[in-house]
Protein backbone atom coordinates (compact mmCIF):
# COMPACT_ATOMS: atom_id res chain seq x y z
CA UNK A 1 0.00 0.00 0.00
CA UNK A 2 2.71 2.39 0.59
CA UNK A 3 4.47 1.59 -2.96
CA UNK A 4 0.86 2.59 -4.04
CA UNK A 5 0.62 5.79 -2.51
CA UNK A 6 4.13 7.15 -3.80
CA UNK A 7 3.12 5.60 -7.69
CA UNK A 8 -0.68 7.57 -7.38
CA UNK A 9 1.29 10.89 -5.30
CA UNK A 10 5.12 11.20 -6.58
CA UNK A 11 5.28 14.67 -4.65
CA UNK A 12 4.70 12.19 -1.50
CA UNK A 13 8.51 10.41 -2.01
CA UNK A 14 10.15 12.45 0.23
CA UNK A 15 8.32 11.87 3.25
CA UNK A 16 8.35 8.11 2.78
CA UNK A 17 10.80 7.56 5.94
CA UNK A 18 8.30 9.23 7.97
CA UNK A 19 5.46 7.31 6.54
CA UNK A 20 6.80 4.17 7.53
CA UNK A 21 8.46 5.13 10.56
CA UNK A 22 4.48 6.08 11.37
CA UNK A 23 3.12 2.42 10.48
CA UNK A 24 5.92 1.34 12.51
CA UNK A 25 5.78 3.27 15.54
CA UNK A 26 1.56 2.39 15.07
CA UNK A 27 2.21 -1.40 14.96
CA UNK A 28 4.21 -1.64 18.31
CA UNK A 29 1.17 0.76 19.84
CA UNK A 30 -0.94 -2.05 19.25
CA UNK A 31 1.39 -4.95 20.07
CA UNK A 32 1.86 -3.42 23.46
CA UNK A 33 -2.08 -2.95 24.32
CA UNK A 34 -2.14 1.08 23.17
CA UNK A 35 -4.72 2.98 21.49
CA UNK A 36 -4.72 5.97 19.15
CA UNK A 37 -5.54 9.41 20.65
CA UNK A 38 -6.11 12.20 17.56
CA UNK A 39 -6.44 16.14 17.52
CA UNK A 40 -6.74 18.63 15.05
CA UNK A 41 -9.69 21.28 14.16
CA UNK A 42 -11.71 21.87 10.91
CA UNK A 43 -10.94 19.59 8.17
CA UNK A 44 -8.46 18.29 10.43
CA UNK A 45 -10.95 17.29 13.05
CA UNK A 46 -12.96 16.01 10.79
CA UNK A 47 -9.97 13.81 9.39
CA UNK A 48 -9.70 12.28 13.05
CA UNK A 49 -13.20 11.06 12.47
CA UNK A 50 -12.21 9.57 9.46
CA UNK A 51 -9.12 8.29 10.63
CA UNK A 52 -11.17 6.54 13.83
CA UNK A 53 -13.87 5.25 11.40
CA UNK A 54 -11.04 3.12 9.31
CA UNK A 55 -8.90 1.65 12.35
CA UNK A 56 -12.09 0.40 14.46
CA UNK A 57 -13.97 -1.87 11.73
CA UNK A 58 -13.02 -3.38 8.20
CA UNK A 59 -11.60 -0.66 6.00
CA UNK A 60 -10.03 -2.46 2.88
CA UNK A 61 -11.67 -5.80 3.38
CA UNK A 62 -13.65 -7.15 6.51
CA UNK A 63 -11.88 -8.31 10.32
CA UNK A 64 -14.24 -11.18 11.06
CA UNK A 65 -13.96 -12.37 14.50
CA UNK A 66 -12.12 -15.77 14.98
CA UNK A 67 -14.36 -19.36 15.75
CA UNK A 68 -12.28 -18.55 19.15
CA UNK A 69 -12.96 -15.38 19.80
CA UNK A 70 -17.08 -16.11 19.04
CA UNK A 71 -16.60 -19.52 21.18
CA UNK A 72 -14.81 -17.48 24.42
CA UNK A 73 -17.38 -14.84 24.17
CA UNK A 74 -20.25 -17.10 23.94
CA UNK A 75 -19.16 -18.96 26.79
CA UNK A 76 -19.20 -15.42 29.00
CA UNK A 77 -22.47 -14.72 27.90
CA UNK A 78 -24.91 -17.41 26.58
CA UNK A 79 -27.10 -14.70 25.13
CA UNK A 80 -24.45 -14.82 21.88
CA UNK A 81 -25.19 -16.51 19.04
CA UNK A 82 -23.59 -16.82 16.00
CA UNK A 83 -26.51 -14.28 14.20
CA UNK A 84 -24.53 -11.37 16.17
CA UNK A 85 -21.03 -12.47 16.25
CA UNK A 86 -20.80 -13.14 12.67
CA UNK A 87 -21.51 -9.28 12.13
CA UNK A 88 -19.20 -8.19 14.62
CA UNK A 89 -15.59 -7.02 13.13
CA UNK A 90 -11.66 -6.74 14.67
CA UNK A 91 -10.64 -3.16 14.91
CA UNK A 92 -7.47 -1.16 15.99
CA UNK A 93 -8.46 1.39 19.39
CA UNK A 94 -8.38 4.95 18.18
CA UNK A 95 -10.45 7.70 19.80
CA UNK A 96 -10.73 11.16 18.48
CA UNK A 97 -10.61 13.94 21.34
CA UNK A 98 -12.21 16.68 19.03
CA UNK A 99 -15.77 14.15 19.43
CA UNK A 100 -15.57 14.73 23.04
CA UNK A 101 -17.99 17.26 22.91
CA UNK A 102 -19.24 17.87 26.55
CA UNK A 103 -16.01 18.01 27.79
CA UNK A 104 -14.71 19.67 25.41
CA UNK A 105 -16.93 22.71 25.39
CA UNK A 106 -16.80 22.68 29.68
CA UNK A 107 -13.58 22.96 29.82
CA UNK A 108 -13.19 25.26 27.24
CA UNK A 109 -15.90 27.65 29.00
CA UNK A 110 -14.12 26.73 32.52
CA UNK A 111 -10.82 26.84 31.89
CA UNK A 112 -8.74 26.81 28.81
CA UNK A 113 -9.91 26.81 25.43
CA UNK A 114 -6.05 26.28 24.10
CA UNK A 115 -6.25 23.24 26.47
CA UNK A 116 -8.93 21.09 25.37
CA UNK A 117 -6.60 18.29 23.95
CA UNK A 118 -4.41 18.72 26.60
CA UNK A 119 -7.08 17.87 29.13
CA UNK A 120 -8.64 14.75 27.39
CA UNK A 121 -5.31 13.45 27.01
CA UNK A 122 -4.54 13.56 30.63
CA UNK A 123 -7.23 11.37 31.68
CA UNK A 124 -7.05 9.25 28.44
CA UNK A 125 -3.40 8.85 27.87
CA UNK A 126 -1.95 5.53 29.55
CA UNK A 127 1.56 3.80 28.43
CA UNK A 128 2.05 2.56 24.77
CA UNK A 129 -0.30 4.94 23.43
CA UNK A 130 0.23 7.46 20.40
CA UNK A 131 -0.89 10.78 19.72
CA UNK A 132 -1.49 12.03 16.59
CA UNK A 133 -2.03 15.84 15.74
CA UNK A 134 -3.29 17.05 12.46
CA UNK A 135 -2.16 20.85 11.30
CA UNK A 136 -2.05 22.09 8.14
CA UNK A 137 0.38 24.72 9.76
CA UNK A 138 1.58 22.96 12.42
CA UNK A 139 0.56 25.36 14.82
CA UNK A 140 -2.14 25.04 15.87
CA UNK A 141 -2.29 25.85 19.43
CA UNK A 142 -4.39 23.16 21.32
CA UNK A 143 -2.60 20.87 19.19
CA UNK A 144 0.58 22.41 19.99
CA UNK A 145 -0.40 22.11 23.94
CA UNK A 146 -1.16 18.55 23.83
CA UNK A 147 2.10 17.84 21.82
CA UNK A 148 4.01 19.23 24.48
CA UNK A 149 1.44 17.13 27.79
CA UNK A 150 1.99 14.12 25.61
CA UNK A 151 6.12 14.49 25.85
CA UNK A 152 5.31 15.49 29.76
CA UNK A 153 3.32 12.14 30.25
CA UNK A 154 6.03 10.09 27.93
CA UNK A 155 3.88 8.70 25.24
CA UNK A 156 5.02 8.50 21.70
CA UNK A 157 3.27 11.43 19.22
CA UNK A 158 3.05 11.59 15.10
CA UNK A 159 2.74 14.89 13.83
CA UNK A 160 0.80 15.51 10.10
CA UNK A 161 1.21 18.75 9.06
CA UNK A 162 1.95 20.94 5.99
CA UNK A 163 5.41 21.64 4.42
CA UNK A 164 7.22 23.43 7.69
CA UNK A 165 6.05 21.45 10.18
CA UNK A 166 5.67 24.46 12.34
CA UNK A 167 6.08 24.20 16.12
CA UNK A 168 5.06 20.73 16.20
CA UNK A 169 7.79 19.73 14.15
CA UNK A 170 9.95 20.78 16.85
CA UNK A 171 8.06 18.69 19.51
CA UNK A 172 7.00 15.45 17.85
CA UNK A 173 8.48 12.42 17.80
CA UNK A 174 8.43 12.23 13.99
CA UNK A 175 6.56 14.73 12.04
CA UNK A 176 5.23 13.59 8.19
CA UNK A 177 5.33 17.16 6.52
CA UNK A 178 3.37 17.21 2.93
CA UNK A 179 5.62 19.07 0.93
CA UNK A 180 1.92 21.61 0.51
CA UNK A 181 1.83 24.90 1.79
CA UNK A 182 -1.66 26.04 0.88
CA UNK A 183 -4.55 24.48 3.46
CA UNK A 184 -6.43 23.05 1.19
CA UNK A 185 -3.77 21.23 -0.98
CA UNK A 186 -2.38 20.40 2.39
CA UNK A 187 -5.16 18.74 3.03
CA UNK A 188 -5.37 17.03 -0.04
CA UNK A 189 -2.73 15.27 0.63
CA UNK A 190 -3.29 14.65 4.33
CA UNK A 191 -5.97 12.12 3.14
CA UNK A 192 -3.99 9.84 0.83
CA UNK A 193 -1.17 9.51 3.52
CA UNK A 194 -3.46 7.90 6.55
CA UNK A 195 -5.22 6.03 4.04
CA UNK A 196 -1.67 4.25 3.05
CA UNK A 197 -0.97 4.11 6.70
CA UNK A 198 -4.71 2.80 7.91
CA UNK A 199 -4.02 0.12 5.09
CA UNK A 200 -1.00 -0.85 6.29
CA UNK A 201 -2.11 -1.24 10.03
CA UNK A 202 -5.07 -3.49 8.83
CA UNK A 203 -2.90 -5.99 6.70
CA UNK A 204 -0.16 -6.01 9.25
CA UNK A 205 -3.08 -7.30 11.93
CA UNK A 206 -5.66 -8.77 10.03
CA UNK A 207 -4.58 -10.06 6.52
CA UNK A 208 -1.24 -11.92 8.35
CA UNK A 209 -2.83 -13.75 10.47
CA UNK A 210 -5.94 -15.38 7.85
Amino acid sequence: MIDELFNRYPQLKECREEIENAVNMLIACYQKGGKLLLCGNGGSCADCDHIVGELMKGFLELRPLSEEQKRKMKTSCTLLDDELLNKLQNGLPAIALPSITALNSAFCNDADPELIYAQSLMALAKENDVLMGISTSGNSKNVFAAFKVAKGLGIHTIGLTGKTGGKIKTTADLCICVPETETFKVQELHLPVYHAICASLEEYFFSLRQ
